[in-house]
């Protein structure tokens, strides 16, 4: 039987198929390995360290797609990572004239810690480019639906009146927040070079007179950021992409959870542009999109959590901690890529009923004005009488079924109020229109 590739995501239909997905594929991540060796003889040979041919060398076999990532992997397990097996192939695809310069003065962890940060940092790219998707179709929404009124929802019972364009720019302004953190630490990611126990010594055995140029060249080469100190064990760049991940995914998690109240059949003020299908019934169109975004908010605090614990790293490097950090950040990675794409395409296609908002906002007889209403008419009646009637007329609505601006209409007490004007749902959406124009403005 022909071994299943790990990397397909028949389980994880989220991110299968997205740009993610490859950008963080077992041949993106050998890939990114390789060049972090390419840049590391590149960053030698330009300081005088390693001769010109070497890093062109090392450069011209450094193509993923000479390597059998399979049997990298199986050999992985005899050193616990996959660097170790990679440099034997990559020094014998070299020659023997060049091979000595391959991987000189590193450690696995350098090569496999860089790579990780390239990975992430190509992928972020990917994320921020559908987070910037979504933003502006939630925009467009926002500003189309500025004043479309619909019942606020608190602890799951209408509230007050808000407008759909006020929900949407708050799902858009959570959008930016995120996209705000992943910019702050996609521009951080730094490059690893430390060697054996972070100390570069083996730079200066091979002749450099300033080991720390060697990394800086390193990560120049890499156009990552030049590390203060190798972080062998110091792993706040790993913390730092746990949080933005994190949050970004409970970001569109928030959006992803009100479409779902919303798309419920006995509300359907919006549904997806195109729902997904089911496999028994026929008539559904189901809200796939969101449910994918979901899943994935659902999963990534745990994932967050596991990269939090692994920066209690003893020692110059870590039996475990280290290891522990590679399959949650990827799913991390792609999770969140994943549901960006998701929600780019939610958001561009996501359709809106102002008529069921409209008529959802009767459903309590105009009791969803009540807090106005006993603003606006104690200082006609007095607050004690005001309190006493609208308790007592709200019980008639809701037992005789009768709107309670009719009811309120036979109060002789209230003959010149405008009550048409204090009952109305859509007249009392407070600062909604200003909040929604305020939020829009930002970039």
């Amino acid at each position: 039987m022909t071994p299943v590739d790990p990397d397909t995501g028949l389980l994880t239909p989220g991110w299968a198929g997205s740009p993610a997905a490859s950008a963080t594929g077992d041949t993106a991540y050998l890939q990114a390995m390789l060049d972090a060796e390419a840049a590391l003889t590149r960053a030698q040979a330009g300081l005088g360290l390693a001769p010109a041919e070497a890093a062109s060398a090392v450069a011209e076999a450094a193509d993923a797609d000479r390597f059998d990532v399979r049997s990298l992997a199986e050999r992985a397990r005899a050193g616990g990572n996959p660097v170790i097996p990679l440099v034997a192939d990559l020094t014998k695809a070299v020659g023997e004239e060049y091979g000595p310069y391959v991987h000189r003065g590193a450690t696995s962890q350098d090569i496999l810690d860089t790579a990780t940060m390239l990975v992430a940092a190509r992928t972020l790219d990917l994320v921020l480019a559908d987070l910037a998707r979504a933003e502006r179709a939630l925009a467009r929404l926002a500003a189309d639906h500025r004043d479309t009124p619909m019942p606020g929802r608190t602890l799951t019972q209408h509230a007050v009146p808000t407008t759909f364009g006020l929900k949407a720019v708050g799902w858009r302004s959570l959008i930016l927040d995120a996209r705000d953190r992943i910019e702050t630490v996609r521009a951080g990611l730094p490059a690893q070079l430390g060697g054996a126990a972070g100390t570069l010594a083996a730079f200066t055995a091979y002749g450099a007179q300033d080991p720390q140029a060697v990394v800086a060249a390193f990560a120049r080469e890499l156009g990552l950021k030049e590390p203060l100190l190798p972080w062998h064990t110091l792993r706040t760049p790993i913390a730092d992409l746990a949080g933005c991940l994190a949050f970004a995914a409970g970001a569109l998690g928030k959006a992803a959870a009100d479409v779902l109240t919303l798309a419920r059949t006995e509300i359907a003020e919006v549904t997806e542009g195109s729902g997904g299908g089911s496999s028994a019934m026929p008539h559904k169109a189901n809200p796939v999109r969101s449910t994918l975004i979901a899943a994935a908010a659902r999963r990534a605090p745990q994932l967050a959590a596991t990269l939090y614990g692994s920066l209690v790293a003893e020692d110059e490097r870590p039996a475990g901690a280290w290891h522990a950090e590679w399959e949650p950040l990827r799913d991390l990675l792609r999770l969140v890529g994943g549901a960006a794409r998701d929600a780019a395409e939610l958001a561009e296609g996501l359709r809106v009923d102002a008529a069921a908002m409209r008529e959802h906002l009767a459903l309590t007889h105009g009791l969803i004005v009540s807090e106005r209403l006993s603003a606006e008419l104690a200082p006609v009646l007095g607050r004690a009488r005001a309190k006493a009637l609208l308790t007592e007329l709200a019980k008639r609505a809701y037992s005789q079924g009768r709107p309670l601006a009719e009811l309120l209409a036979q109060e002789p007490e209230l003959k010149d109020v405008d009550l048409d004007e204090l009952t109305d749902p859509a007249r009392y959406t407070g600062s909604a229109g200003a909040l929604t124009d305020r939020a829009l403005e930002r970039r």
